[in-house]
């Protein structure tokens, strides 16, 4: 869809941004995404505020340009261009300002009203059942746009008692998963090599996530179980969001997925964590809200880019170096002399261009790799 993008913007500037635009919600609406971060990518590629108004499902959001959700109560200006949730509804979905829409402007609202109409329909559209694992009362439970009430019946839906302190699990690949406050994926042995690769270790607080070694075999996927959230946490790269009250679970939510955006296959391919807890992220999940998927990396990335393509050793080098305790810990994560990683060392910092033998050097490292991930997440 990229390349396809790219070549229509040679051609014609409006039908690649269309082509982006169509991807842009097809990723929301691959990964489940909820009303408002739908509204949000509409707000951003318009380039204005945008607003959600949907009274019959009791809807009302308002997002910024920035990012930010603005709510108000004032009605929404008729002459700001508009689209339907449906083929004979009234106008819901808006973007602020005067004029008549743009070809994009267009093919944002009606591409984002589909998407939104999709989530409507399975988080409002029907009555929840009484599945314990239903994915629609789980949605539901984690929209902050839904009602105080709403949220709580799904809650008794599920068999999750109100009072009950609870996280959000994001998984790479499926469904959010409610999980109690103290699910972990088993128990983490930081110098165990097992035959095949396991769940990574959580990084330590305030410190950007890394792999400190190896862990026990997933421990199957998480479920909701005798009327209380799971217990584990699902198989493969999950991000987890802080315990708390189950009416505050949509903020636990968005924190999971930005957890998400620091996991990693753990591979030598893509070394790194395959949980991260956001509430371990510390300062570091700050770089979440600056670095853009797709964006021109920052020069420390392309200088890193470079250096991993230089040798194959290079990306596993540098990832134990900087997740490790000490340099002979790296030498033995990566399974090589001491003598051998210090002449590693020194070729990799004549590709960067700054020492990465130094606290300072180490940290600049920790920074690039953490914005390489990302900026690919």
């Amino acid at each position: 869809m990229k390349e396809l993008a790219g070549r229509l913007t040679a051609l014609d500037l409006d039908a690649g941004a269309a082509v982006r635009v169509i991807a842009y919600f097809d990723r929301l609406a691959e990964h489940r995404a909820g009303l408002e971060a739908m509204v949000r990518g509409v707000a951003v590629l318009a380039g204005c505020p945008a607003r959600l108004a949907d009274a019959g499902r009791r809807v009302r959001l308002r997002v910024e340009t920035d990012g930010h959700r603005r709510d108000t109560d004032q009605p929404p200006d008729p002459a700001w261009p508009s689209a339907a949730l449906s083929p004979d509804g009234a106008p819901a979905l808006w973007l602020e300002r005067a004029g008549a829409p743009s070809v994009v402007d267009s093919v944002i609202l009606e591409r984002a009203a589909a998407a939104i109409r999709v989530v409507l329909d399975r988080t409002r559209g029907r009555a929840p059942t009484a599945h314990a694992d239903d994915p629609a009362l789980v949605e539901t439970l984690l929209d902050a746009t839904a009602p105080e009430q709403v949220r709580l019946h799904a809650a008794r839906q599920l068999g999750l008692d109100p009072a009950t302190r609870a996280r959000v699990a994001a998984p790479f690949d499926g469904p959010p998963r409610i999980v109690n406050a103290s699910a972990r994926r088993g128990p983490i042995h930081p110098h165990a090599r097992p035959s095949t690769p396991g769940p990574a270790p959580v990084p330590a607080r305030g410190t950007a996530p890394t792999h400190a070694g190896s862990a026990t075999a997933d421990p199957g996927p998480a479920h909701l179980d005798a009327g209380s959230a799971g217990t584990a946490l699902p198989p493969g790269r999950v991000g987890v969001g802080p315990a708390v009250p189950l009416l505050e679970l949509p903020g636990s939510w968005a924190a999971a997925r930005t957890a998400l955006r620091f996991t990693a296959d753990g591979t030598p391919n893509a070394p790194g964590p395959r949980v991260v807890y956001a509430d371990e992220l510390g300062g570091i999940g700050l770089l979440a809200e600056l670095v853009v998927p797709g964006a021109d990396p920052p020069p420390d990335v392309r200088a890193l880019d470079a250096a991993v393509a230089d040798a194959p050793w290079m990306l596993t080098t540098l990832h134990a170096v900087a997740s490790t305790a000490s340099l002979r810990a790296a030498a033995v994560e990566v399974n090589v002399h001491h003598s051998t990683l210090q002449d590693r060392l020194g070729h990799a910092e004549a590709l960067l261009g700054w020492p990465i033998r130094t606290p300072q050097g180490r940290l600049r490292l920790q920074l690039a790799l953490a914005m390489r991930h990302l900026g690919r997440a």
